[in-house]
């Protein structure tokens, strides 16, 4: 499934980047927060628990990723490409199709405040 939101913001690629990292997570989503390096990945806090996460810079902004989560949780925060070139667009995916009502909901939750943080932090 994905999930998506536009938050009306002009930025570059570089103020994604320069901007969003792991030990500053908490500053986008209230309920995330950086626990430690592990490697090239980090351990961190989420609504839904304490998972190994992989941060990238990618074409456009940054991913990040639960990669011990069973649902293959994903996140970037991309600008200059569709749906909205000139905004900051959140796109957050899992790997599957059918999820219960609450979980919608605590992805929801979830992308509320990334919006929230990206629109005050930008």
């Amino acid at each position: 499934m994905e999930f998506f939101r536009i938050i009306n913001k002009q930025v570059t690629e570089s103020d994604l980047q320069k901007n969003i990292y792991p030990e500053n997570i908490e500053k986008f989503a209230d309920s995330m927060f950086y626990i430690e390096a592990k490697n090239h990945d980090f351990l961190g806090g989420t609504i839904w628990g304490e998972f190994l996460m992989s941060y990238s810079k990618i074409n456009g902004g940054v991913r990040f990723t639960l990669l011990s989560c069973p649902n293959a949780f994903a996140w970037t925060i991309t600008t200059g490409f569709p749906p909205d070139k000139d905004k900051i667009v959140l796109h957050c995916t899992i790997n599957r199709i059918q999820i219960s009502t609450e979980f919608i909901e605590e992805i929801n939750e979830f992308l509320d405040e990334w919006e929230t943080g990206l629109a005050n932090q930008f």
